[in-house]
């Protein structure tokens, strides 16, 4: 019987791959955004690692985001602040790593999904990974993302994406935007370039790797207590009679 979602970690010399799934076009239950950040938080301890792969199943979605459903089950305060917390926690977790994490982003990235991109500390894509903002247009806003989105593509684009919420965005202007560091016209060759990035990148001394990865991410220590705060915001908006409105019709199409 096949799995409807997964959280899975596979070993290959000194590189971990995690690859998620969820037969909703990869979109993320509380349950399991608590279960990629404890993969990720796993690997600390594992001094054999040295680079992270983060992937998704499949070859159609990247991510959806938020699963609608639970966001519809949210009815009060503490229940969204906690179910926004699962991407902050995920994202703390990733930019807290001792590893570096390639992203493989193949296809379609919606909200949240978009977040796990840009919490990457370098990432592959296809012509097929188109991105989009969806927030605003559902009543809430990419406010627990924000930050590591514009961390990587700066505030201008930030606002171009979210405030053109029903649109989508190519993955040439994520690879302009830096949101990608590398694109590819088909899986395969991504998956060879990525695979020789990989294997390149996990010889290199893990500790001149650990000390990269603290520069890089310079100047984000207070997001622990950030993303709190601003899974807080969605938590409040998420029950509003428009977004749950909003999440209906959404549901609806």
């Amino acid at each position: 019987m096949e799995q409807s979602s997964y959280v899975k970690t596979t070993f290959q010399d000194t590189i971990a791959t995690i690859e998620f799934f969820h037969s909703a076009s990869n979109s993320f239950p509380s349950s399991q955004l608590a279960e990629l950040t404890n993969a990720i938080n796993n690997l600390n301890t594992n001094t054999a690692v040295r680079v992270i792969i983060l992937k998704s199943a499949g070859d159609k979605a990247f991510c959806a985001g938020a699963s609608f459903d639970e966001l519809l089950s949210v009815s009060n305060l503490e229940e969204g602040g906690q179910f926004f917390s699962g991407f902050a926690n995920v994202i703390n977790a990733m930019r807290k790593s001792n590893k570096i994490i390639i992203g493989r982003i193949h296809g379609k990235t919606v909200g949240g999904g978009v977040g796990l991109a840009a919490a990457c500390d370098y990432t592959f894509a296809t012509t097929k990974a188109l991105i989009k903002l969806s927030e605003l247009a559902i009543g809430i806003g990419p406010f627990v993302i924000e930050p590591a989105v514009s961390r990587k593509i700066g505030k201008p684009a930030l606002a171009e994406m979210t405030l053109d919420a029903e649109n989508w965005k190519s993955a040439q202007w994520a690879f302009d935007n830096k949101l990608f560091t590398q694109l590819f016209d088909d899986a395969g060759t991504m998956d060879e370039a990525l695979e020789k990035f990989a294997t390149r990148l996990s010889s290199y001394n893990p500790e001149a790797l650990y000390e990269m990865k603290k520069v890089l991410w310079e100047g984000t220590e207070n997001w622990d207590v950030l993303l709190k705060e601003r899974a807080a915001v969605s938590g409040k908006l998420v029950l509003s009679d428009f977004t749950v409105n909003a999440l209906n019709a959404f549901k609806q199409k």
